[in-house]
């Protein structure tokens, strides 16, 4: 370890692309690879040099809870501390797997994953082995994961691979359709009659934009794949527990065949699940293979266990409709004051916020519009001002975020938007 005065994100930046590449174990981490965080605390982050920020990225996404929140930190230390993994099954394992049909509602049987990159690989081999079928449908501008079959570059010409080393026969399986366009899912569907096994959606674009489905979408999306024998998948990573109790599920009241959850499932701690109907999940008994040396660990079940006892007997929900609407309002009455055409869209728990004009955004081609490279220009501005942003322009609300963090961000946008409009007028 080295002395206080070698810690600095410079230095520990330094220090780290010695031995990993770039200096970041994720790609997605690149544009931030020389700020290193000491702690977190509710909606709180230090880093190394000293300064805090309130945070709206919230680990991309998964600390929904706030950081560091005192009854996940207690009571998943409890169990840990017998033991993590045992190549069989733990009491903790099986209160999750209840707690978590119970909570759900719809499902009947999950499996238990440490990432979503891999239930959601675990989604499309059951539908495989179910329909006895090839190829899946998807939306443009979605992300179901890194590995070949599933990331796909969205930007035009489109789809295509998003990688060096990704081979453009990984996306062979796949056909990849603008969202909320039932008419093109209906005619792909035509063109491959008994040969689509599934369709995966995010319920809410919220991995780009924070964009709802229009009436009747998924509505619709499940008629076509009953009436065709296609499974239908939502993939909750990102909206799971956190758009409501029963996620995006229960909030537009369209139930699917199965579905993934990570990120908020845990409060914050690495775990994935996969949830569907018996008849679809007790395929993976019978000769379909999902396994997992960490699968179900006792960190990650104790991890879902207290997270949604916390998520269950607190007000949260109506905590951060009410913090994050109010904070989406206050923000658009900021950017009006500054005379910037910088437009919020979303739900309170998971917002969007763009340089665009007031016109509605349904499908990835509509964010296209937005000045993407502006906004990226204002977060370093916000960054500085101690409000922590990425420039994808997501902006997650936790259950710790309240009236006094929303105060303290609009004084920090406020000398973040100061400097950034005298910045804007010099270049």
């Amino acid at each position: 370890m080295g002395s206080e005065s070698e810690r600095t994100g410079a230095q520990l930046f330094e220090r780290m692309a010695r031995v990993v590449p770039g200096g970041v174990n994720s790609n997605v981490r690149l544009e931030v690879a020389q700020r290193y965080f000491s702690h977190g605390s509710g909606p709180w982050l230090w880093d190394t040099d000293g300064r805090d920020y309130i945070d709206y990225v919230l680990g991309q996404g998964p600390a929904f809870l706030g950081h560091a929140h005192p009854r996940m930190l207690s009571g998943v230390t409890e169990s840990i501390a017998a033991g993590m993994t045992f190549a069989a099954q733990s009491e903790i394992e099986l209160q999750a797997a209840e707690s978590l049909v119970k909570a759900l509602g719809w499902a009947e049987m999950v499996r238990i994953g440490m990432t979503s990159t891999e239930s959601v690989q675990a989604a499309l081999r059951l539908a495989r082995s179910a329909t006895g079928r090839r190829l899946f449908l998807r939306f443009r501008g979605q992300y179901h994961g890194w590995l070949d079959n599933v990331l796909v570059n969205s930007l035009e010409p489109w789809p295509r691979v998003a990688s060096d080393g990704q081979l453009a026969s990984s996306l062979d399986e796949s056909i990849t359709i603008e969202w909320n366009d039932l008419e093109a899912v209906r005619q792909a569907v035509a063109e491959h009659p008994d040969q689509i096994a599934a369709i995966i959606t995010e319920p809410m674009m919220l991995n780009a934009g924070a964009i709802l489905p229009e009436p009747g979408f998924l509505e619709g999306l499940r008629q076509i794949t009953k009436a065709q024998g296609i499974v239908l998948i939502f993939d909750e990573t990102i909206t799971g527990f956190r758009l409501g109790p029963r996620g995006a599920i229960g909030r537009f009241g369209v139930e699917p065949d199965l579905a993934v959850f990570g990120k908020a499932v845990a409060g914050g701690f690495p775990a994935s699940v996969l949830a569907g109907s018996a008849d679809l999940m007790s395929l993976f008994a019978k000769g379909t293979n999902h396994s997992g040396t960490f699968n179900a660990n006792v960190l990650s079940c104790a991890a879902i266990v207290h997270a949604l006892e916390i998520m269950q007997s607190t007000p949260i929900y109506e905590d951060v409709e009410r913090t994050g609407g109010q904070l989406m309002a206050s923000l658009r009455a900021l950017f009006a004051e500054f005379d910037l055409q910088l437009q919020v869209r979303g739900l309170p728990a998971a917002f969007h916020v763009a340089f665009d004009t007031a016109a509605p955004v349904t499908c990835f081609a509509d964010l296209q519009r937005a000045d993407s490279d502006r906004y990226r220009r204002l977060v370093p501005h916000a960054i500085d001002s101690g409000v922590w942003l990425t420039g994808r322009g997501i902006w997650y609300v936790s259950g710790a975020h309240d009236e006094a963090t929303n105060a303290a961000t609009l004084t920090r946008m406020n000398r973040a938007l100061t400097a950034f409009v005298e910045h804007d007028r010099t270049d």
